[in-house]
């Protein structure tokens, strides 16, 4: 453990060694508060809850999880200094979890500064403050679920623009495939069964259930189970590319 809090704490002060993550945490927040505000239409809907705030973090995930996570590995073979770094007196696991762990705690961070919105819709009103506590509980996993996919394709190539549009293009086929406008488009031609299946494993139908405050644990194993994953896929990918 000691060595992960270590890589822990050596990337996630590693965005801070830049402006990057000032940017980055400036750019999430102005674009949730418009989204909620503009798209959401926030003030017009005249309740008192936090639907219209979560139900865009799916979609800006796809595009901020791919982001902070394409770095994480294809910067280290860009370099040239994933060798030096693997053979510190560090297991693989850690290596691998400590950045993922960095890069999720960056992204909480950003999550936690959205506290505002909190307290706006307190002040206008008198909101289940338990189902919003379950929103952001949800909305994190599923951001762990997006960087370890992240993780993994940076792991897979040296250049960051690749595993950006990697992960983004994956990331969008497991939000997708929960969607109703994709069940819509695909239900001519695919079964019932099937569709089901797809929104099995699609991210969407699991956030959306403790969105709705019922925290089940069909909903955070599939959270677990993703992480776990495609963190063991980063792994085995490291590993190969180090022994190559």
């Amino acid at each position: 453990m000691g060595a992960l809090i270590t890589v822990a704490k050596r990337e996630f002060a590693g965005y801070f060694a830049t402006p990057v993550a000032a940017i980055f945490l400036i750019i999430f927040l102005a674009l949730v508060a418009a989204i909620t505000f503009f798209i959401g239409y926030f003030l017009e809907r005249g309740n008192a809850d936090l639907q219209p705030f979560f139900n865009f973090h799916p979609w800006l995930y796809l595009f901020f999880a791919p982001a902070l996570s394409m770095r994480l590995w294809a910067e280290e073979r860009r370099q040239g200094t994933i060798e030096l770094f693997l053979t510190l007196p560090i297991p693989l696991w850690a290596a691998v979890l400590g950045k993922f762990v960095a890069a999720w705690m960056f992204l909480g961070l950003a999550l936690v500064l959205t506290f505002p919105m909190w307290v706006t819709v307190n002040v206008l009103g008198e909101p289940d403050n338990g189902v919003i506590l379950a929103s952001y509980l949800g909305s994190f996993l599923m951001a762990g679920g997006y960087l370890a996919i992240g993780s993994c394709l940076s792991a897979a190539t040296k250049n960051q623009v690749i595993a950006f549009v990697l992960t983004v293009t994956v990331a969008f086929l497991f939000t997708a495939g929960g969607a109703g406008f994709l069940s819509d488009l695909v239900a001519e031609f695919v079964s019932k069964s099937v569709l089901d299946g797809i929104a099995g494993v699609s991210v969407l139908p699991h956030f959306n259930q403790i969105v709705k405050g019922m925290i089940a644990f069909k909903d955070l194993a599939y959270f677990v189970a993703l992480i776990v994953a495609w963190l063991l896929a980063t792994m085995v990918l490291v590993d190969y590319k180090k022994a190559g």
